[in-house]
């Protein structure tokens, strides 16, 4: 029978062996969604060194098994007569997998998804202000952080096929690209400055 821990134990990132104790499991599956968000971000913030990278790595591992592929579902209605074009409920969807992806350090798997939604938006009418220019101005945000999701997933040598990461940023470019012309054409202001810049200052 092995001894008791005594002692400090250094926090291991490695992948625990088994499975998860029978009640706690009861608990993860019965837990509310916020009440899990709330205790993985006590955990986080005040576990042993080396949580957060094993947090993170798994997280990745858990990504990397469902699909980021771009949906076909329309995420903005067409503008009539009467009203400009809108969001749909899909797009909040795809957003949230977007934001997982480079939240847990997948900047340029996000990419694909980001400009999907960029490129949606081509042929598209709206208003200065209303609901459709307030959600633009949200995604704008979003390429911008995963832009940096992306420049840090290089940094920490996770990109292994950087001519893929390279035509996941010429791709997002060539879409920010279609919706300046698009918006120009008919008089609108552009959502997406800030994308912009950041992907003509990103080299690599």
């Amino acid at each position: 029978m092995p001894a008791p821990e005594t002692g400090h134990r250094q926090f291991d990132s490695r992948p625990a062996l088994g499975h998860v104790n029978l009640m706690v499991d009861t608990f993860i599956a019965n837990a509310s969604a916020d009440d899990l968000r709330a205790i993985t971000r006590t955990l986080l913030a005040t576990g042993p060194p080396g949580i957060v990278s094993a947090f993170t790595n798994a997280a990745r591992s858990r990504l990397r098994q469902t699909s980021s592929k771009v949906s076909t579902y329309a995420f903005f209605s067409k503008a009539t007569r009467d009203t400009g074009s809108e969001p749909l409920p899909h797009l909040q969807d795809v957003l949230t997998r977007a934001r997982s992806l480079y939240g847990a350090g997948m900047g340029f798997a996000s990419l694909g998804l980001l400009a999907s939604i960029v490129r949606a938006t081509v042929g598209l009418r709206w208003e200065e202000d209303g609901d459709m220019a307030d959600i633009l101005a949200v995604i704008d945000a979003d390429i911008g952080q995963a832009i940096q999701s992306s420049k840090e997933e290089i940094e920490a040598g996770r990109v292994t096929d950087f001519s893929s990461a390279r035509e996941a940023k010429n791709d997002l470019r060539n879409a920010v690209s279609e919706s300046i012309s698009d918006v120009k054409s008919w008089g609108g202001e552009f959502p997406f400055e800030r994308a912009a810049a950041s992907i003509e200052y990103w080299k690599f």
